[in-house]
């Protein structure tokens, strides 16, 4: 009779430490980063298919801005040609060439805005108009995704760090911090237009 207890016990035990243990609570966050990463992917990829169009309307438009439009298109290719893949959303130094490029593609498309401003011809172009604002769409879609994956990413690290879910991770999982997507160096500057 006593044994059946201690059994019973025992059994009510580890059940009660596997539960709140956190391993499916922190499988379940890291596909959510991973899941989170994939949308900022999917709107950069958005982006880059966007410019094409883009340029060529302000091309028709802008011979004299050529050299403007090559820097976008320069730095669209350079931006697609960095990838991050899932498994290496913890490397900083991944993430940060990443935002490199991008940032570089940000800086283009800055300039050409500031085309658009000096010639009000481009602004009259409705193509132009309908692209210009798909592009300002896609710019928030991209900040939206980014934050989005920022707080998935506090979700998981705060996750494989907090107790048991720590004990668990290092003795089963082995799961590593994931890396926060930053803002570019000195991005908290405002941008200087000039005419």
């Amino acid at each position: 009779m006593r044994k059946k207890w201690m059994s019973g016990v025992l059994m009510l035990l580890v059940a009660a430490f596997l539960s709140g243990c956190g391993y499916n609570q922190m499988q379940r966050l890291e596909e959510n980063v991973f899941k989170a990463w994939g949308d900022v992917e999917s709107n950069l990829q958005r982006r880059a298919d966007l410019i094409p169009n883009l340029v060529e309307t302000v091309k028709a438009y802008a011979a004299h801005e050529k050299e403007t439009l090559e820097a976008v298109i320069a730095a669209r290719a350079k931006a697609t040609a960095v990838n991050i893949a899932p498994g290496d959303l913890g490397d900083a130094a991944a993430m940060q060439r990443l935002q490199a490029a991008q940032g570089e593609l940000s800086s283009a498309l800055s300039r050409l805005m500031v085309v658009v401003e000096r010639y009000p011809d481009l602004k009259a172009n409705q193509n132009f108009l309908d692209l210009q604002n798909q592009l300002e769409g896609t710019e928030n879609r991209i900040n939206v995704a980014r934050q989005r994956y920022n707080k998935a990413v506090e979700g998981f690290n705060y996750a494989i760090r907090k107790f048991p879910n720590s004990l668990t991770n290092s003795l089963l999982l082995h799961l590593d911090r994931k890396e926060y997507f930053k803002a570019e160096e000195g991005a908290q500057a405002a941008p200087k237009v000039r005419f």
